[in-house]
Parts: structure tokens; sequence; C-alpha cells
């Protein structure tokens, strides 16, 4: 189904479904400053053939979804939590499992909490609830995203090839980086996207600690994915996860960074397609 605009929760949020609504729905939501496209329409399209009805969107400030000045988001982490669920609403979903990648995930624990009665299962991929004693991002991508604040995100060409830089380092040894692909992925992005800079604006957005302390109260079952070369977030927030929510299983990417690469695809699908194989209906 093509690209739609829905006007839910006095915002605009662009998305997308993949195969029969009348499968079991998988929401999909994407990681901070990136849009629904790095769930690629591939990826999507193969768990659709396989029976779950999938819905990608775009999050607030990326995408064709509303933008706000750049330092001034005027929403939360509940907002887009709330968000999710009026999408499900408009495509007349009672229940889905979600998946969320990166702050992704931790808008699936937030709606996990939030919202436990529209939720069949939740699958968190290379995310965490940032619990502390964790370990922090690495240095190496620190010092490299220290440097981002002197690209011109209003340049096409320049935002192009730090977009491509930043994938570049987030990704693993295991797999070799696709550099065409990406750079393919990120032109996409930044020509369809309302106001591309705006997608810094996630580093802004604020949220009550509340949820993330209750992680070990969800309540359904939950797949953890996360990378071994994650630099991002490093491994030790999955196994951290894994243990925190009840009955949880962890699949271990080894040489994986921080990223959704084609060649993991295979036993991640089938990873995502066992764990939503069941039915959970307790409205």
């Amino acid at each position: 189904m093509a690209e739609q605009i829905l006007k839910v929760n006095g915002v605009e949020i662009c998305a997308e479904s993949f195969g029969k609504p009348t499968d079991p729905a998988i929401l999909l939501i994407m990681g901070a400053q990136t849009s629904m496209l790095w769930w690629e329409e591939e990826f999507c399209q193969r768990i659709a053939d396989a029976g779950r009805f999938v819905i990608r969107f775009d999050n607030r400030d990326v995408g064709r979804s509303t933008t706000y000045e750049v330092g001034r988001p005027g929403y939360t982490f509940e907002d887009m939590a709330d968000d999710a669920i009026h999408v499900l609403d408009a495509y007349g979903v009672q229940q889905a499992h979600i998946a969320g990648m990166s702050m992704g995930g931790m808008l699936t624990q937030i709606i996990a909490l939030r919202h436990p009665e529209r939720v069949r299962t939740i699958t968190l991929h290379a995310s965490s609830n940032f619990a502390p004693g964790l370990p922090p991002i690495d240095e190496k991508l620190m010092e490299f995203f220290s440097k981002m604040g002197e690209i011109n995100w209003e340049d096409e060409q320049e935002a192009l090839e730090a977009a491509v830089a930043s994938w570049k380092v987030l990704s693993g040894s295991k797999h070799p980086f696709d550099e065409q692909r990406v750079r393919e992925l990120a032109q996409i992005d930044i020509a369809r996207s309302n106001h591309y800079a705006s997608k810094f604006n996630h580093a802004f957005v604020t949220a009550s600690e509340t949820y993330l302390l209750r992680t070990a109260e969800i309540a359904v079952p939950a797949l953890v994915i996360h990378g071994t070369e994650d630099l991002l977030i490093p491994f030790a927030h999955a196994l951290h996860l894994a243990n925190t929510i009840p009955g949880a299983v962890l699949l271990t990417l080894e040489g994986t960074g921080h990223e959704l690469p084609c060649g993991d695809w295979d036993v991640v699908i089938e990873a995502i397609l066992k764990h939503t194989s069941g039915r959970r209906v307790r409205l």
C-alpha cells in the first residue's frame, strides 16, 4: 500500500503498510533521527509474505511526518508512544506485535507499559532501558558525532555524505558495509523529508523516567535482538534487558553493529515470525 498521511494525536504521521489487514499486525518503530525507510521495503515485504500485516511509519521530525523548529520539539517520548497507538487506530488494529529499533525500542517499552491492552508481543532491536551502571556510548562514536555540528544539514550533498558516514561508523565487522545501498536509501530519505535537519530534535525530547524504571513489569512476550559490536548501545544493554523483562528471549548477532544489515535478515525475520506466531486477545 502506498504511503499515506494520517492526522493523529494533533499531528500528521506518514505511514505505510504491507500485506493483508486480516493477518496479525506488526508495527515497526524506527530509531532516533531515522525515518521508516530504514525498515527497508524488502524486509517489510518478506515479513508480510509470511503472513503478517506490517505497518511502518515516520516518527515526528523525520520523513514526511510533522516537523518542528530545530532545538524546539513540541512533544515528549510519551507523545511519540501515543502516536504509535493512534497509527494502529487509523489502520483499525486493536492489538499488534510491536517491534522497535534503538529509540524505537525504548518507545516500544513505554507502549508495553502505557498501553498493555494493545500489545501482543514486543521486539527490542539494538535498544535499552538505559539503567544506571550500563556502559556508555563508545568513545570512537562520541568523537565522530561531536563533529556533526559542523555539517550544513540544509545542503543536500553535505547531508548525504554525513548520513552515509554515520551508518558506516555504526556498522559491525561481520557484514561488508554496503555503501551503495545506504547511499541510495539516504538520498531518498533526504529528498522525501519535510525538513531533514529537524531529525536532530530527537536529541532534545524528554520523557518521564517512570516507564523505563518499570521494565521488569512488562507482561508480554519479549524478544531482544542485539549485535555484539554495537558501539552506540553496547551489548551489555541487551543482556540487562533480557535479564530484566520476565521470560525475554535474547537473539545475539555476532559481529553486528548498531544496524539491520541485509546479511542478518534471514535470522532476524525467522526470529520475529516465531516470536509473533502466538495469539493474545485480552482486551
